[in-house]
């Protein structure tokens, strides 16, 4: 224990001091600066190579520190109550007098936030007297970072430091809801969909090439291994990784497996770094099987989809 906490007082150090370091997260590890420093949130968006107009997630303890910077509405506290600290992102109205840098909002009166459920983060949030920026830990538009050595292969010695947190443990980024007005679907994510429509008993307005960018992860290309990458195929190509849902018998080198037994929520934590490795051990196309399109398997389509941009 008194390793986890020198770890977490060590990344306390780089953040008081205005650095960019990386965190655990149940969803993805997120490259963390001072959401309230100009200077720290900037250097997120130069070291991920990021454009300033794709908005940030600002990460909180819990929901009394928000408060200060955000108003809460009725479908906010409903939500919170049944999901967070959870993989879920909520699309709020910024207070006026909220100190969040303006680069994290892109200027704009409305801010994407988050309570994330590792424990190491929550510990670290709870030691800071300022909420925390945290997109992904990875070069914008590429494979997001879901353990240790994913964010080194990304960034090398340009980061300052890495609180390791293990693997993370749902793998693909929260789901985004737009709470400003009727609550939206801005993103697919962790969190089933259907399971936030039973909360709010109403459906959900489905929202998620919108043209605002009032979140991330809304942009055509994004969450690319940087190969061309082909959905829905039936049978691969002769030079084609083939990316499968459930194993087979089959040995072929070229088969990759998200699940062993077509589970969606395991083949969700598996894709990036499944992804990750088809491009590490060489392959220049990937060939995708149709995925189920229900629960996670929303997410995992989504992901796919605009990876395929790349192509």
């Amino acid at each position: 224990m008194k390793f986890i906490q020198s770890n977490i007082k060590k990344a306390k150090k780089y953040l008081d001091n205005n650095h960019c370091i990386a965190v655990p997260t149940e969803t993805v590890y997120g490259l963390a600066a001072n959401a309230y420093s100009n200077s720290a949130v900037k250097k997120i968006f130069s070291l991920k190579k990021r454009p300033l107009n794709n908005p940030l997630i600002v990460h909180y303890y819990d929901i009394q520190r928000l408060r200060k910077d955000c108003d809460i509405n009725d479908n906010l506290v409903k939500l919170y109550k049944k999901f967070s600290p959870g993989p879920i992102t909520y699309v709020l109205k910024l207070k006026d007098n909220s100190k969040i840098s303006k680069f994290v909002t892109n200027n704009k009166k409305s801010i994407a936030v988050r309570f994330p459920n590792h424990k190491l983060f929550r510990n670290l949030l709870k030691n800071l007297d300022y909420p925390v920026a945290a997109p992904s830990a990875n070069i914008s538009s590429r494979l997001s970072s879901v353990k240790p050595s994913d964010v080194k292969e990304e960034f090398g010695s340009k980061i300052k430091y890495i609180l390791n947190g293990g693997k993370s443990k749902i793998g693909v980024e929260s789901t985004i809801l737009n709470l400003l007005e009727k609550p939206s679907l801005l993103r697919y994510g962790g969190l089933d969909t259907k399971k936030i429509e039973n909360v709010l008993k109403k459906k959900l307005l489905i929202n998620i090439n919108s043209k605002k960018k009032l979140s991330p992860g809304l942009f055509p290309l994004h969450y690319s291994p940087g190969i061309p990458l082909r959905v829905n195929v039936k049978k691969p190509k002769k030079d084609e990784a083939y990316l499968l849902i459930k194993k087979r018998k089959s040995k072929l080198k070229n088969h990759y497996y998200l699940s062993k037994v077509k589970n969606i929520k395991e083949a969700a934590k598996n894709l990036y770094s499944t992804l990750r490795k088809i491009k590490n051990d060489g392959f220049k196309k990937i060939a995708v099987e149709t995925i189920p399109n229900k629960g996670l398997g929303k997410t995992i389509n989504d992901r796919l989809k605009r990876a395929s941009k790349y192509s």
